[in-house]
């Protein structure tokens, strides 16, 4: 199948590589001449575990080209994916400048029967945008569906290998047929492949994200209690998750969620009840507890200090919000280090793979480090935000050379207090007493 996929960001370069690796000839359109060159030398500007590999090998075998040539993409292609960006304006609501401007490219560019795809997260009624768009300018035949995504970013390329269940918005049995033909070579072991209105499509994307970051949110504030209680956040959540009720998934205290997608998601499906004259009160608190989490550790290393951390120097280890990315949307490292700088501390930070991104969100604020120890030279404290499996068992004897106070904050929730504290550091960690 002739397939083009409009945007080449975390989602648009994982679905047209993976889509070229089941055979498919796919071309990736993006207005960013710099980003295409790249591509076409197979190196790929986002860092995701496997893609790079896919993309150089799928480049030598002709079957995925990069473009910037958006209307000859439209015409040699029969599946068009919109994965384009949908950014929160500034009352949380999505911005679809880019979905509609380039439906309109679309519409005017046509030439024969399209379906046309939109992978973005997106309002409820999105579809009926794009139909309406396209619909001023085509004079072929066309149909629009919905088909969001629920990528992981750090294990994306396996996610679309092998996804839990591909959703598909539309009520064309034309385009259903296609899609069906589409996705067969990754639902042959029976995952569901679920057809619905294009408006339950849509919301579905939302509200999982939502019930994702709910439960993240949740079990911060159940680690909160646990603090003040003296119980054990740890044992809390194996004894929660092990009912197949809820789940061991997204369980896990920390700092918060970030990224490009719970903080995104959620706000604008808020948004979207308020435009309805709905008051979505639960997750008006999750976004709460969520802004508050990353404040209340930073809290809790002022209090340390006796709220004095002038010329105090702190290392950071993690960057992105997660493991496994280079993505600094939302992240939680951004809000402890601006704290931390606000008060008049120095820091110096490590992470294994987004360090050149945080320099977007940083600039020169910090002390950037070519390693984990290299951060920790004279160090009055370490605190640790994201969960690289490389920080999960260091070298506690070389870190107490380096240091000049043995105290770790640990926002993850790393380590054993006990075994910490028999290494001669002072530990503090979420919801862990």
């Amino acid at each position: 199948m002739k397939i083009s996929v409009i945007g080449t960001g975390y989602v648009g370069l994982v679905v047209g590589t993976c889509f070229a690796e089941t055979g498919n000839d796919v071309i990736c359109v993006d207005i960013d001449e710099k980003k295409v060159r790249m591509l076409r030398k197979a190196k790929s500007p986002i860092y995701e575990p496997g893609l790079e590999e896919l993309i150089k090998k799928n480049i030598h075998e002709k079957r995925l080209s990069f473009t910037t040539d958006i209307q000859q993409a439209i015409k040699k292609t029969e599946v068009i994916f919109l994965a384009l960006p949908t950014p929160p304006l500034e009352d949380g609501a999505a911005d679809l400048q880019h979905v509609l401007g380039v439906a309109k490219q679309i519409g005017q560019s046509m030439n024969g029967y399209k379906v046309v795809v939109n992978k973005s997260t997106v309002p409820v009624g999105t579809v009926d945008k794009v139909h309406e768009t396209i619909s001023k300018y085509a004079k072929h035949e066309f149909d629009v569906v919905s088909n969001p995504e629920f990528l992981k970013e750090g294990a994306a390329v396996m996610d679309f290998l092998k996804p839990d269940r591909i959703v598909i918005g539309t009520r064309s049995r034309r385009a259903i047929k296609i899609m069906e033909d589409l996705y067969s070579p990754f639902i042959r072991t029976g995952n569901p492949f679920i057809v619905m209105d294009e408006r339950s499509s849509e919301l579905t994307k939302y509200a999982a994200n939502s019930m994702l970051a709910t439960k993240i949110s949740f079990m911060n504030e159940v680690a909160n209690l646990c603090e003040r209680v003296g119980a054990d956040v740890e044992m809390v959540r194996k004894g929660v998750g092990s009912d197949p009720r809820v789940g061991p998934q997204f369980l896990f205290a920390g700092v918060g969620y970030g990224g490009s997608c719970f903080p995104k998601d959620v706000s604008a499906l808020v948004k979207t009840s308020e435009q309805y004259k709905y008051d979505f009160s639960i997750l008006n608190a999750v976004m709460h507890v969520n802004k508050n989490q990353r404040l209340l550790f930073t809290k809790k290393i002022l209090s340390y200090f006796k709220n004095d951390i002038k010329k105090k120097h702190i290392a950071i280890w993690g960057l992105s919000f997660k493991p496994n990315t280079d993505d600094m949307r939302e992240a939680p490292s951004v809000t402890i280090i601006k704290e931390l700088l606000k008060h008049g501390a120095s820091v110096s930070v490590y992470d294994p793979v987004a360090m050149k991104e945080a320099k977007r969100y940083l600039r020169n604020s910090v002390r950037y480090c070519k390693t984990d120890y290299d951060a920790l030279k004279g160090a009055e404290a370490l605190v640790v935000v994201t969960e690289w499996h490389e920080f999960r068992r260091p070298d506690f004897d070389k870190m107490k050379k380096l240091m000049h106070n043995y105290v770790v904050f640990d926002g993850r929730n790393l380590y054993d207090a006990a075994v910490m504290r028999e290494k001669g550091f002072e530990y503090f960690s979420i919801g862990r007493g």
